[in-house]
């Protein structure tokens, strides 16, 4: 065992998150974390690197291990250059630099600062630092981030680019156990392949917070947070959807049990408390009250327990009979609920999207050349290729047609046709600044606004509702204090509050956790308009279909 935590209460407030958090990680294992966003992922994070210290329990490390973590926030490191923000994370970096450096000039004749002098060169070198650089740098080319960014400062950075830098820092820190939350978001297929087979080869035991498919299904052990408490299940994805399966499956038919003895005991509280005051007896009315406060007592105790929260995939689900289908739908965990229109049959298949022999670029860098497709209602679209192939700007340029805005590359040559009037729902991967300092609410009536929607009190609560945010708290939430999840969420909300005609996604499935990822699909699947998408999520993408577009 390398590291074991048993949290036995974490609140924030009057909100108790944790009730119940035990894990162990052994030398070299691989472990997902998995969880429904605000279940505490990243605060169990927190609690196992030592970041916070408020919580009611033990974290324990094995005597002389180093953990590594990657941080969510960099405050306080913003001007720092990527490559000295790396070397000073390293473990003994800081220490063995000084030494190193300064000793020379100091240590003289001084056999103790001549052997520590010593001893830092040896360890310097067994840590493989002398070749530090060089290896920073072969990590940025592996996962395509221009090398030059080495040397910028980490707040010149964007937000996918800092989840890179982490990344590579905890790869190259060859700790004894690396801590990495959502590490593949933002990343291509080529970048993604390389992160599975290092977690593959790596020494490091690993746990990671992720809810790709792909990587979970590269994992030795699944460890789920739910209902402050945490649940492990031994292999990977797919044996965990089997596992999890039986377990939810046992649950719910235990939580139906409780459920119906709840209504026996009520009506046998009713008929003790009949036959007491029918009774003629001391004995008889003095066992009839014993029975009538056993009952009472019994149901106090059940009825203080919490519906668990109660999720089985699909596919999984399809499996069960039909009276174990009616229970589960009976008590299953609310989902989001995302509403689209089904196709009707009616879409007369006219091209919404035409684009010819399209090349763009910027200045003199050309992305692609001569692109073409056409896209009809009802149709799907793949782009695929690398970062920085040119996916993204294809899809602004397609946007800025639609809108009739000036595009931000250079069109070489070809064109772009959109039809007059044409609807579009758009998911970019971050939400556009001008909402960062809304609250959710301020944020929706703006939507709603920009697509000349009526606004109304409801409908905003209604929205809020359907997308598991509380109508009454979360209101009032800044756009900038969200999580991921709940900030990928608003984005579906704004894509297709108007009922657009042609869906653009571009990485839909980052930051949104297993239920909201398998409600999505389920809700672009029966979507009755045409979809482009940028997905390297190899699941998603073989539910949607449709033509692949090679780019770059």
């Amino acid at each position: 065992m390398i590291l074991s935590a048993s949290i036995k209460e974490k609140s924030f407030g009057a909100n108790q998150l944790y009730s119940g958090v035990d894990l162990e990680i052994q030398n070299g294992e691989k472990v997902g974390l998995i969880g429904r966003n605000g279940t505490g992922k990243s605060t169990l994070f927190n609690i196992l690197n030592g970041d916070d210290n408020d919580y009611q329990g033990e974290v324990q490390v094995k005597r002389g291990a180093v953990v590594i973590s990657s941080r969510q926030e960099h405050h306080g490191h913003e001007d720092k250059t990527v490559l000295e923000y790396i070397q000073g994370d390293l473990p003994d970096y800081k220490r063995l630099t000084h030494i190193i450096d300064t000793y020379p000039n100091s240590m003289g004749s001084n056999p103790t600062k001549i052997q520590t002098f010593s001893d830092a060169l040896v360890r310097f070198n067994e840590l493989g630092y002398y070749q530090l650089e060089g290896e920073i740098r072969q990590a940025f080319e592996t996962y395509q981030i221009d090398t030059s960014n080495m040397h910028r400062t980490l707040g010149s950075l964007s937000g996918g680019q800092k989840r890179m830098v982490e990344l590579i820092k905890v790869q190259r820190s060859r700790g004894h156990i690396a801590l990495i939350d959502e590490p593949t978001n933002h990343m291509d297929y080529v970048a993604k392949q390389a992160f599975i087979k290092w977690l593959r080869a790596a020494d490091e035991a690993v746990l990671v917070i992720t809810h790709d498919r792909d990587v979970l299904n590269n994992v030795d052990r699944i460890i789920e947070i739910r209902d402050g408490k945490s649940y492990a299940f031994r292999g990977n994805y797919d044996t965990y959807l089997r596992t999890n399966k039986g377990q939810i499956t046992a649950e719910v038919i235990t939580y139906d049990l409780t459920q119906k003895r709840l209504v026996t005991l009520a009506e046998d509280i009713v008929r003790f408390r009949r036959m007491k005051e029918k009774a003629r007896t001391p004995g008889t009315i003095r066992r009839f009250k014993s029975q009538e406060q056993k009952a009472r007592d019994e149901l106090k105790a059940l009825s203080g327990l919490e519906k668990p929260s109660f999720w089985i995939d699909q596919e999984s689900a399809s499996g069960m009979n039909h009276k174990m289908t009616s229970t589960y739908d009976k008590y299953k965990a609310t989902n989001i609920k995302v509403r689209t229109r089904k196709s009707d049959g009616t879409d007369n298949g006219q091209v919404l999207v035409k684009v010819d022999k399209l090349s763009l670029g910027y200045d003199n860098k050309v992305l692609f050349k001569d692109i073409s497709f056409a896209l009809r209602a009802g149709e799907r679209l793949r782009l695929h290729g690398r970062n920085g192939s040119g996916k993204t700007t294809l899809v602004s340029a397609i946007m800025a047609e639609a809108e009739n805005k000036k595009v931000t590359s250079k069109r070489l040559s070809g064109q772009i046709n959109i039809e007059n009037g044409l609807r579009i729902g758009h998911y970019e991967q971050e939400i556009a600044a001008r909402y960062l300092k809304l609250s959710l609410s301020e944020a929706l009536e703006n939507v709603l606004r920009d697509k000349g929607l009526p606004i109304s009190a409801q409908h905003i609560k209604q929205l809020l509702g359907d997308y598991l945010f509380n109508p009454v708290v979360d209101g009032d939430m800044p756009i900038e204090r969200l999580s991921g999840g709940q900030k990928a969420r608003l984005q579906i909300i704004s894509m297709l509050i108007d009922d657009p005609q042609i869906l653009i996604l571009d990485e839909p499935t980052n930051h949104l956790d297993l239920p909201s990822i398998e409600e999505l699909e389920n809700a672009l699947i029966r979507y009755h308009g045409a979809i482009i998408y940028i997905s390297h999520d190899s699941f998603l993408a073989s539910k949607l279909g449709g033509a692949t577009i090679g780019i770059g």
